[in-house]
């Protein structure tokens, strides 16, 4: 069953797939931070925040969240809909993303580029999800919360 992209329901079956990846318990043993994944829209579209805690190999906590301004996260990596699928099918690493700019980050770069390993350990888990990619014109009420 197709679990639609940016969705609750999305994020925590990547929550679900960090726990079982020992891949990715192994590269994130050493790492400790919380984001904010925040997914802008067309149209003038709310962007979408998913928030991750991540802690030592173990996504701690994961959900859509409704009040960007509840948290303060030690990252913010925001980017269009169309770039952050490129990420998560693998079409696009996300160092090299961030890097170019194609993904905005707020929080310390060079504490990410320490941890390239986890990155792409974690958009492999992204890959593992049978995700549901709405069309253009419903990307707003796709991603509604």
């Amino acid at each position: 069953m197709s679990i639609p992209f940016a969705s609750d329901a999305w994020i925590k079956a990547l929550q679900a797939e960090l726990n079982q990846s020992q891949s990715y318990q192994e590269s994130a043993r050493n790492w400790e931070g919380d984001f904010y994944f925040v997914i802008t829209l067309e149209g003038g579209a709310p962007p979408v925040y998913l928030y991750m805690d991540l802690w030592h190999g173990e996504c701690r906590d994961a959900y859509a969240v409704e009040n960007p301004g509840a948290l303060s996260p030690e990252f913010v990596i925001e980017a269009p809909f169309a770039t952050w699928r490129k990420v998560v099918e693998k079409k696009l690493d996300p160092i090299q993303g961030l890097v170019m700019h194609r993904l905005k980050l707020k929080g310390p770069l060079i504490k990410v580029l320490q941890a390239p390993m986890a990155a792409m350990n974690l958009v492999q888990c992204c890959t593992h999800i049978d995700t549901e990619w709405p069309s253009a014109e419903m990307v707003p009420a796709g991603l509604a919360v």
